[in-house]
């Protein structure tokens, strides 16, 4: 199953740009198709994948950076942007 994921990160602390930019670089090193703009990021891919990864990576923000908050919409199917 192919799912596509709208995700916006909101780090709370003051210097919030830096985690922001490791999540999303993060993300496209996953090897999953990731577009990122000024509101939110774009993730695409199998089920599976796209869930373990941002299980993973959001364990891993908050490991790293520390409190902060995920939202997501989840929409089964290819939403992908068309060229």
């Amino acid at each position: 199953m192919y799912l596509s994921v709208q995700l916006s990160y909101y780090p709370l602390n003051d210097d919030y740009k830096p985690p922001i930019k490791d999540v999303i670089a993060r993300l496209e090193a996953s090897g999953l198709e990731v577009h990122a703009n000024r509101m939110s990021t774009q993730v695409f891919g199998d089920y599976d994948t796209v869930m373990a990864v941002l299980a993973d990576t959001m364990k891993w923000s908050f490991q790293t950076f520390g409190k902060a908050v995920f939202v997501a919409n989840f929409l089964e199917g290819d939403r992908r942007p068309r060229a």
